[in-house]
């Protein structure tokens, strides 16, 4: 797929990577529809840089943890763009969530922002996706927690193993229009409190001996767009090789 003169949907654009893909897709030459609920300014801010290399931007607010928002969404973003073409399902939630500690309604918020609402936003997407010529794509933003038992973190480990399984399913069920594929990010953009020595081991014992960029996750968003039409149903890992240590 060329993106020059597409017109891409990022959801949770108004903070770290959500907001390096939809720049990195404004540099490739997408206008692009910025989602946000909470991070109205960090949107501003993505709006004005998308802006700023010559392409058009439109905020748009919404509660996704409400199906119905979740579900207009795409509508919306199409009657702003007049199109869409891509859809990047970048919204979610990381909550430290110890097990004794996880009551329905914190384990409902997690379930329901990373996944449930990644499936609305995509079933109200999918009507324009078809129409888009040729027909566009969706890339879900999944996590290495799918794969692998954070403890401290199982309510978002089991919707982003969620995450890879609508991957699949929806590739099956869309296909052969539309493909679906998923990005896995690693140690990328870690959280603000961790202390260098922290930070510092886990670039050590990556094997690749680094710590991710959002710009590696963009490069793998951007390969799935438009470096390939044959992979559909795939998940990108890009973690720096940590899942095989």
């Amino acid at each position: 797929m060329e993106l020059k003169g597409r017109a891409a949907l990022v959801t949770g654009a108004g903070r770290r990577v959500g907001q390096a893909i939809a720049i990195g897709l404004a540099q490739a030459g997408c206008d692009v529809a910025v989602h946000y609920h909470g991070s109205a300014a960090g949107a501003a801010e993505t709006a004005s840089r998308i802006r700023a290399v010559g392409r058009r931007a439109e905020l748009l607010a919404a509660d996704l943890e409400n199906a119905a928002a979740a579900r207009a969404l795409a509508d919306r973003a199409a009657r702003a763009l007049g199109r869409l073409d891509v859809l990047i399902n970048s919204a979610a939630i990381l909550v430290r969530q110890p097990v004794a500690e996880i009551t329905p309604e914190s384990w409902d918020r997690t379930l329901n922002l990373n996944l449930r609402a990644m499936f609305f936003v995509s079933q109200g997407a999918i009507p324009h996706l078809r129409r888009a010529p040729p027909p566009g794509k969706i890339v879900n933003l999944a996590d290495v927690a799918a794969f692998e038992p954070w403890p401290a973190y199982l309510p978002h480990c089991v919707s982003k193993a969620g995450v890879v399984m609508l991957t699949q399913g929806l590739a099956r069920a869309l296909a052969p229009e539309i493909a679906v594929n998923a990005v896995a990010p690693g140690a990328v953009l870690l959280p603000d409190d961790w202390d260098a020595a922290t930070r510092a081991h886990f670039a050590e014992t990556t094997p690749l001996k680094r710590l991710g960029s959002a710009e590696d996750v963009v490069s793998a968003v951007r390969f799935l767009l438009e470096g390939t039409d044959y992979v559909s149903g795939s998940v990108l890992v890009v973690d720096g090789g940590r899942l095989i240590r």
